[in-house]
This record gives C-alpha cells, sequence and structure tokens, in this order.
C-alpha cells in the first residue's frame, strides 16, 4: 500500500514538473511555447475566454461553465476509480485471512504472504494500482484549468457577483465554501469505507479543506471560483455517483 502511494507521489510530482509550473505567472498566449502551453492550457484559456464573450464577457459565469464542463468529461474516470476501491473492498476479508495467516515478518513468510496476496488479486481481476490511473489522468486537466485561471489576462480585470477576479474575495465567502465543500466531499467518500477508520486519512479529512481554505484567501477569486465550483460539483456526483456504489460495497459485506 506504501509502495502504491509513494508512486501516485512521485507521478503527480513528475507531471508537476513536466506540466510547467514554473510559468504561472507568464501569460497565455498564442506566441507561448512548449507542448504543455500549446496544447492544454492555451486551448482551455480559449474555451473561457469564448463562453466569457458569449454572454458578454462575464468571465465569471465562463469560469463556472467551463469547469462544470471539465468535471463532466472527468466523470467517468471517477466511476472508474470508485469501482477499483469496490473491488478492493469486496476482497478485504479474504486479504485479511492472508495477512493473519502470514503475520510473521521473516523474509520467507513475508514472500509467501505476497505470493497469495497477487495470486488474491489475480483471482478477483483486482488491479491495486488500477485507482491511480484516473488519478493520473485527471491531473493534467485540472492544472491546465489553474494555469488556464491564473494566465488569461483578461480575466483580472473583470468582475463576478461582489468580488475582483483578480483580486482576492474581499469577504473571505470564497474560501469558507471552498473548504467546506471539500470537507464534506471527503466525508461523504469516506463514509461506509475503510478510509473512515485510518488515522492518517482522518487527519486529512481536516487538514485539506483548511489548506484549500487558506490558500483561497490570498489566491485571485478567480481560482477560488474555480475551486468552490469543482468542490460543489464533486460533492453532488458523490452523493448521486459514488455513495449509492459505496452502500452497495457495505450491504455485500454484511451479507
Amino acid at each position: 500500500m506504501r509502495k502504491k502511494y509513494l508512486l501516485l507521489v512521485t507521478l503527480v510530482m513528475l507531471l508537476a514538473i513536466l506540466s510547467g509550473c514554473t510559468e504561472v505567472n507568464q501569460p497565455i498566449t498564442p506566441e507561448s511555447e512548449g507542448f504543455w502551453n500549446s496544447y492544454f492550457v492555451y486551448p482551455l484559456s480559449q474555451v473561457i475566454v469564448y463562453f466569457a464573450e458569449l454572454f458578454n464577457e462575464n468571465y465569471g459565469l465562463s469560469i463556472v461553465i467551463v469547469t462544470i464542463l471539465a468535471r463532466l468529461i472527468l466523470v467517468p474516470l471517477n466511476v472508474k476509480q470508485l469501482k477499483s476501491s469496490k473491488a478492493m473492498q469486496d476482497i478485504q476479508p479474504e486479504l485479511k485471512e492472508i495477512q493473519k495467516k502470514y503475520s510473521s515478518k521473516d523474509a520467507n513468510t513475508q514472500q509467501q504472504l505476497q505470493q497469495e496476496t497477487m495470486a488474491l488479486f489475480q483471482k478477483h481481476g483486482v488491479n491495486p494500482l488500477a485507482g491511480c490511473l484516473p488519478i493520473f489522468i485527471q491531473m493534467p486537466i485540472l492544472l491546465a484549468m489553474y494555469h488556464a485561471i491564473m494566465r488569461t489576462e483578461e480575466i483580472s480585470s473583470h468582475s463576478f457577483l461582489w468580488f475582483e477576479l483578480g483580486s482576492p474575495d474581499p469577504i473571505f465567502l470564497l474560501p469558507l465554501i471552498a473548504g467546506g465543500a471539500t470537507f464534506i466531499q471527503q466525508k461523504l467518500m469516506m463514509a461506509g469505507s475503510p478510509a473512515a477508520n485510518n488515522p492518517q486519512m482522518t487527519v486529512m479529512l481536516y487538514v485539506m479543506p483548511i489548506m484549500i481554505g487558506v490558500f483561497a484567501i490570498f489566491f485571485p477569486a478567480a481560482l477560488a471560483l474555480y475551486w468552490v465550483v469543482g468542490n460543489i460539483f464533486m460533492v453532488v456526483q458523490t452523493i448521486f455517483i459514488r455513495k449509492p456504489m459505496m452502500k452497495d460495497v457495505v450491504g455485500g459485506d454484511k451479507k
């Protein structure tokens, strides 16, 4: 399990480096060079501009629309990720029995544990790393959205609702909503899953919303708006797609 998370963190860090995070303060233009700028950031920036011009240069509404569209595109990946989690949940009783059987820490026993664990995975067609792939695929889109919002110059000069898109939210309402929605979404995700009893996941349940909220206080409101819309979308998705599937998992364990 540790190797799984280490691989995920390594892939995300590699993606962040390759995506040109150091360019976040440079405006995105047709002259911006590089694969990341040409095929990810600039096209998304143009989509934001397109919808803004469609609605009388309302860049706030455009960010809302494009964020929802991006999240809709990612729904199949999120469902696939959940199915992978469900498959791992289904074999937990058998996996615990194997771990109990080979609880000794000597090399031979640990080797037998790994062999029987892999045999169990193959028997049920479970890939323990399958849940990481959808997350990794999503990252370019989410990072590109972040870059497109931060680097599209037209956004900073417009206002939406009570705030200027290029400045932090003056009444801190967006950061509060972003943090609260993140907490609710994670809480719903953990309900009925083994992660609910994991102390590290419990810590993340509270740390992540605080981090998002603090970042949103200091970042431009356009980015905070993106976080709010994305997090609220994820809450709705969890309620209508993920949570029913997890209930099926829990119900299956009780039978």
